[in-house]
Parts: C-alpha cells; structure tokens; sequence
C-alpha cells in the first residue's frame, strides 16, 4: 500500500506540474469519462459520485491502479484518486504559498532565496496532508515534500 500511494504521490505530482492546464481545455464533456470507466473504472466511478455528489466532474483518467477524477467543488478545482476497488486513495489541490502552514512557508523563505515556486500542491490522505512544493532557478529544480513540519527533498534536477 505505501507503495502504490507513493507511486500515486509521484504521479500526482507530475501530472499536477504538466497536466493541470489542460484539465480546463476538456470542459465538461464526459465523453472520455465514459470509456476510460471500465474494467474496474465502473467501481471507481460509483465511490466518486458517492464521495463527491455535489462536485461538477471535469476530467477522468484511468492509470494502472487508479482512476483519476478531475473536478469543481466549492469553486476550487481538485483531483481525486480511487483504486479499482472504488477506495479513495488521495485528494489533491493547487495552493498559494500562503495557505503553506507557518513553520513550512518560514522554512521556504530562509532555505530557498534564489528559487521561484513553479508549483505547489496539497495531498490529502486518510485526514493527513502533505504538501508538495517545486522550486527552480536557473540552475536546478527541487521538488520538496513536507514531512513533520519540515521539508525534505522529493527530487532533484539540473537544468542544461
């Protein structure tokens, strides 16, 4: 399990940093919601509609373990992840630095002068967020998760 949810974590992440924008383009035709709802998807989609009843589906996308559900909800555009098995695995937003906690904003601000935030997001688990922070600049990309108030580095790349 702490496999596939860090999978899903690393997923998250990528898809988050690439994909958003284009969560918007698709609109609400759920045309490929419903081909991309089979074969275990149909589980998945029953828990969403449970889960999220008032929620306006924008996008759907079935991975390997998960099926993904990009969606409005109270005016902010979130995704949620379920397992074939119709569990919900993860829940996902886009925040400012300032809806970071304190001692993680504080922290950001003293270890990463240098850096531009290109990408900041919040995974909700079993009641439990994580926040996941990219920060650049010339030279490198390090994206950092939060862990007991304090961050560690998730990953790390250098700019050619």
């Amino acid at each position: 399990m702490k496999r596939t949810f860090t999978t899903i974590a690393l997923t998250a992440a990528l898809l988050l940093t690439i994909g958003v924008g284009s969560s918007f383009a698709h609109g609400t035709d759920n045309s490929s919601f419903t081909s991309s709802t089979r074969n275990g998807g149909d589980i998945a989609n029953a828990g969403f509609h449970k889960d999220f009843s008032q929620a306006e589906l924008l996008d759907t996308k079935s991975g390997a373990d998960y099926t993904r559900f990009t969606f409005r909800m109270s005016g902010m555009i979130l995704t949620a992840y379920y397992s074939d098995k119709g569990e919900l695995l993860a829940v996902t937003h886009n925040i400012t630095s300032t809806q970071l906690p304190l001692t993680l904003l504080m922290q950001i601000r003293h270890n990463y002068t240098d850096f531009w935030i290109s990408d900041l997001f919040e995974l909700n688990h079993n009641g439990e967020s994580t926040y996941y922070i990219t920060v650049e600049n010339a030279d490198k990309t390090i994206t950092l998760r939060s862990g007991d108030n304090n961050w560690e580095v998730y990953s790390k790349s250098t700019k050619k």
